[in-house]
């Protein structure tokens, strides 16, 4: 058997982009050239990487096997042909998933203290909800994720890095917005604009407020916070969301947030943020400074 670094790429990627004419274009090869490595190395394995559906290709069992073995592989080969390089003490791109409020409030700032402590510059952030950051990590898409909603999934592996505090908020002329007081009693029947499926902020409103009142509507689902904002400055409905999200909007008075409710119904408004590996992925030198920097990284 004769497996090639360049065919490794090629299924590598064909994993990422669905399509040859798609990875081809990533690789700066011809479809044939891409189709033709694909098959060599197919051959050579004796089984198919891909089932073939509509012009595209979907990993298959047998390709999930090497999936995170070719990723290794190619890791280490760049940290090979980069070992000498005396004025990096890292090289390679960081490929970081973030979900919306880390990724907006967070990762800037943190990534500019990663720089600024080691010196590495090439890292690239994809932003998205949790879940889709999650199947990305187990698409080997992305090297790391931080997300608000911790994942479940068996094939990745979640640690806390950081925390942040959620708030509730409302139009700034409702009668809640003016009172000092309040329980959650005052929120019977309420309507609420909420983000969509597989975001922290829902995950957080559905698991620790709603439980407290007994009858609540959704109004609205949407996919960005500054809809929800909008929406919620508009009279739509209250909203939960991260403060830190929400702090300009307040500070501009566009709207305003709730006080701790009282009479016994206090509740922790505190959320976890978390650092999500897929289990199998090669823990670069790069990789295992970003994440021992996470780890020990203070946002206050």
């Amino acid at each position: 058997m004769n497996i090639s670094l360049k065919q490794l790429n090629v299924f590598s990627s064909i994993t990422q982009h669905k399509t040859l004419t798609a990875a081809a274009e990533a690789l700066y090869l011809s479809k044939a050239a891409v189709s033709m490595a694909l098959a060599e190395l197919e051959r050579q394995l004796g089984h198919p990487l891909f089932d073939r559906v509509n012009n595209r290709l979907i990993l298959n069992q047998e390709g999930h096997k090497l999936l995170p073995l070719a990723d290794e592989l190619l890791s280490r080969a760049n940290n090979i042909s980069q070992l000498f390089d005396a004025d990096h003490a890292f090289t390679g791109q960081l490929k970081i998933g973030a979900s919306d409020t880390l990724g907006n409030h967070v990762v800037p700032g943190l990534l500019s203290q990663f720089r600024q402590q080691h010196q590495h510059f090439s890292q690239s952030v994809v932003i998205s909800n949790s879940r889709l950051i999650c199947q990305k990590l187990l698409d080997y898409e992305l090297d790391i994720g931080l997300i608000e909603g911790k994942s479940h999934h068996p094939e990745l592996i979640a640690s806390q890095f950081s925390h942040d505090e959620m708030c509730i908020i409302a139009a700034p002329y409702l009668s809640i917005s003016r009172q000092a007081q309040w329980t959650f009693n005052d929120l019977e029947q309420s309507q609420w604009v909420l983000r969509e499926a597989g975001s922290g902020s829902r995950e957080f409103f559905l698991r620790t407020i709603a439980p407290q009142i007994e009858s609540w509507h959704e109004v609205f689902e949407l996919n960005t916070t500054e809809a929800l904002i909008n929406s919620v400055a508009a009279g739509l409905g209250l909203g939960c969301l991260s403060a830190l999200a929400a702090q300009y909007a307040i500070n501009d008075g566009r709207v305003t947030q709730l006080n701790s409710p009282i009479k016994g119904n206090h509740i922790n408004m505190q959320r976890p943020f978390w650092l999500v590996v897929h289990k199998d992925k090669y823990h670069s030198p790069l990789l295992k400074s970003f994440i021992e920097f996470c780890h020990q990284w203070d946002n206050s």
